[in-house]
């Protein structure tokens, strides 16, 4: 495993890491010291949830809002592609709860959300009996289980489901660091993020950004699938090709199309390209790209993309939260566009259609979900051109199947 932080030690498949197993190889959690958040800001720590947006600049505006805070350490995972969380917590559930106690150390908060999806049942039980090995830390920690959703996740549906039951995204401002679970300050931080913050307080930043390739920090997470011999979840040194990554699946299992980098709200990238690029969230996002929640999905030669994008497209149009007309209607004309050139019973103007419908739901929701969404499709629309073009409805079955 090149450059393995996360996932050093005992073998992950065989189950949770015991807290003193736990502390007897990574040592105790230091204390939260003035610095720490200085610290977590010189590592380069990004994200790990999706956005990239810098840790130690999250925990800062947390830290600086007035009031008791609280953290809330999401592990909801709703991308149906996405698996590497659900390791990490099934593998290592005591360095994600000492991120979460670190940071509500730092930030000044006295209660702490663990936040998980209620259909990711392992990662929920190995997360509950590592709370109860830590009797001091249960007094101001819960576990609250979110229902299935790929919106579940985003921040203001998680505080939302905390505050009200009801998991879907409120308008922005104010932001959960101003004013969120409880009307608090609330710091909302994906759980490989938070383990990430562990190490780094134990061993400093200087060791955190030397792990990484080039520019780039640490290690990553990343959920490799599809088209490729040995599917599952690795930990890779940040910087590293998208092509050496792809090697440590065993390499793509006969021809590959395209790579879906990020999940369903990343980009489709032509296979010799994707093989070029590097897993450094900062230089993808410099190129227009990003690498979203980890996930590196290989499209087979044999599989037709026109009916994968329909099929995606018309699942998220399916997980719109129903709040805005953008996203309800819109994303489900475009789904409806998408199989009808699937099939090849398009009306004829369904490829002008998606490109012009695409353009105008983009930006008007009140979460990110619709972006997303169209983002997913332009990048299809790009690299399938040729396939959307020809429109001839005859299509083999799917290969991006959870």
């Amino acid at each position: 495993m090149t450059g393995s932080s996360l996932l050093a030690g005992p073998d992950p498949r065989a189950g949770a890491e015991g807290l003193q197993h736990h502390l007897g190889r990574v040592g105790p959690l230091p204390a939260a010291g003035p610095d720490l958040i200085g610290v977590i800001e010189r590592s380069g720590l990004l994200g790990r949830g999706g956005a990239s947006f810098p840790v130690g600049t999250k925990w800062r505006a947390v830290a600086s809002s007035p009031g008791p805070a609280v953290v809330l350490a999401n592990g909801s995972e709703g991308e149906p592609l996405s698996r590497k969380d659900q390791v990490l917590m099934c593998a290592r559930p005591h360095l994600v709860l000492d991120g979460a106690f670190l940071a509500a150390d730092a930030v000044g908060a006295d209660r702490v959300v663990i936040y998980l999806g209620e259909d990711h049942p392992e990662a929920a039980a190995a997360m509950t009996r590592a709370l109860q090995e830590r009797p001091a830390d249960r007094r101001r920690a819960e576990i609250v289980l979110a229902p299935a959703g790929y919106v579940t996740g985003e921040e203001s549906a998680a505080v939302n489901f905390v505050n009200t039951g009801a998991s879907l995204p409120i308008a922005v401002p104010p932001r959960p660091f101003e004013r969120g679970v409880d009307g608090r300050p609330t710091l909302v931080q994906n759980v490989e993020s938070l383990a990430h913050a562990a190490l780094i307080a134990r061993r400093g930043d200087e060791w955190f950004r030397s792990l990484g390739h080039g520019s780039a920090a640490g290690t990553v997470l990343l959920t490799i699938g599809g088209a490729v011999r040995y599917p599952g979840v690795v930990e890779v040194a940040a910087g590293l090709p998208v092509g050496d990554v792809l090697g440590l699946a065993g390499g793509t299992d006969g021809g590959a199309r395209a790579v879906l980098l990020g999940g369903y709200f990343g980009s489709w990238v032509e296979a010799g390209e994707a093989n070029d690029l590097r897993v450094d969230a900062s230089g993808l996002r410099a190129a227009g790209r990003s690498l979203g929640c980890g996930v590196l999905w290989v499209l087979p030669e044999t599989a037709s993309p026109v009916a994968e994008t329909a099929r995606v497209v018309r699942y998220l149009a399916g997980e719109s939260a129903s709040q805005c007309g953008p996203c309800f209607f819109g994303l489900r004309a475009l789904a409806d566009a998408c199989e009808r050139i699937a099939a090849g019973s398009s009306h004829g103007q369904d490829l002008e259609r998606l490109r012009r419908w695409s353009a105008e739901v983009a930006g008007r929701g009140a979460c990110r979900h619709p972006d997303g969404a169209v983002g997913f499709l332009r990048s299809a629309l790009q690299v399938f051109d040729d396939e959307f073009e020809a429109a001839c409805g005859r299509t083999r079955a799917g290969a991006l199947r959870a």
